[in-house]
């Protein structure tokens, strides 16, 4: 029962949140900070997971095709072929949902104990369409543009890779590359990164909203909101590739 009373709480939430989507004045300025915050202050991290993630693919693959007598040029295929369609969304997501997770759901759980919601909501605010509105929206702008900023660097950091470790020269990676590439790999990437930042984004903002018990309380729902963000994330990866491949 009380996992039902959760799930109802998170679907009336969400409808509240669907309802005030038509109050764009209320939530305007909040959506260009949260589309700040999510999108170009986690540009640094998505760049530097994606580039590592590049490389050590490109390392790994070589070790493996070593004794196998196939072009080099595989190794670009591989690389690219795995960021596209899994790598660069479900890593970049997994990494956002400590980055940007935690901080929605400690910024909602702060102002929750404190009162500063209870404070909105009798000066005749909407609080939903206030706090939790705009970040939803701009998980789901942002995390799309990341997964392309994840793309690009996974594929330069394995092509450096494979050039600095004589693995193949780079146009050799980028023959790969290009050869086995489908324009449907990145549309199924950019639909993965979609529901990865309203499957973060929601979570976090409902484990925030409906924070109790003081500052404990915020410290619990910010590691339950890290939590279930990842594994929401990876399930929906897989009812994803179950029923879209």
């Amino acid at each position: 029962m009380d996992a039902l009373q959760k799930f109802g709480q998170y679907g009336l939430l969400l409808y509240r949140a669907l309802r005030s989507l038509y109050e764009f004045k209320t939530y305007s300025k909040n959506l260009i900070n949260e589309l700040v915050k999510i999108g170009y202050e986690s540009v640094p991290i998505v760049i530097l997971t994606g580039v590592f993630t590049g490389a050590v693919m490109t390392l790994q693959t070589s070790y493996q095709l070593d004794i196998v007598y196939v072009p080099v040029s595989v190794i670009g295929s591989i690389v690219s072929q795995s960021l596209l369609i899994e790598l660069s969304a479900v890593i970049t997501s997994l990494v956002l949902a400590g980055k940007v997770g935690a901080r929605i759901a400690t910024e909602l759980g702060t102002m929750r104990v404190s009162e500063q919601i209870d404070a909105l909501e009798s000066m005749g605010f909407n609080s939903v369409s206030f706090l939790v509105v705009p970040r939803v929206l701009s998980g789901l702008i942002m995390f799309p543009i990341l997964y392309i900023v994840a793309s690009v660097s996974g594929i330069g950091g394995g092509l450096v890779a494979g050039v600095l470790s004589g693995a193949l020269p780079a146009s050799d990676f980028m023959l790969g590359a290009r050869q086995f590439f489908f324009p449907w790999d990145v549309t199924f990437g950019f639909l993965k990164s979609f529901v990865f930042g309203f499957v973060i984004t929601s979570i976090s903002c409902y484990k925030g909203y409906y924070v109790t018990g003081g500052a404990e309380g915020v410290g619990k729902g910010t590691t339950q909101a890290t939590v279930l963000s990842c594994i929401y994330v990876l399930l929906a990866d897989f009812v994803l590739a179950a029923v879209v491949l």
